[in-house]
């Protein structure tokens, strides 16, 4: 099954509504560079987002994926 990358926080979201897997979080971690590109805001400032202090991931796993997004940024568009 094939994602398209959001465009909008509200297809982020709504992704919510899908059974997580490998192409679901690509396509999510490639629709917030996008939209944070689109913002005009850097790498750094998106990584200074993930890597702040939440209840939803521990802070190994920010880290992770800070570095995972880092990666996109690179690749991607």
């Amino acid at each position: 099954m094939n994602y398209p990358i959001p465009s909008s926080a509200q297809e982020i979201v709504a992704m919510r509504e899908q059974p997580v897997s490998e192409e679901l979080v690509a396509a999510a971690i490639a629709g917030v560079i996008r939209i944070a590109r689109s913002q005009g805001r850097s790498l750094e400032e998106l990584k200074a987002e993930l890597l702040a202090d939440d209840e939803l991931l521990d802070q190994v796993q920010r880290r992770w994926l800070s570095q995972i997004v880092a990666e996109a940024w690179e690749r991607i568009f």
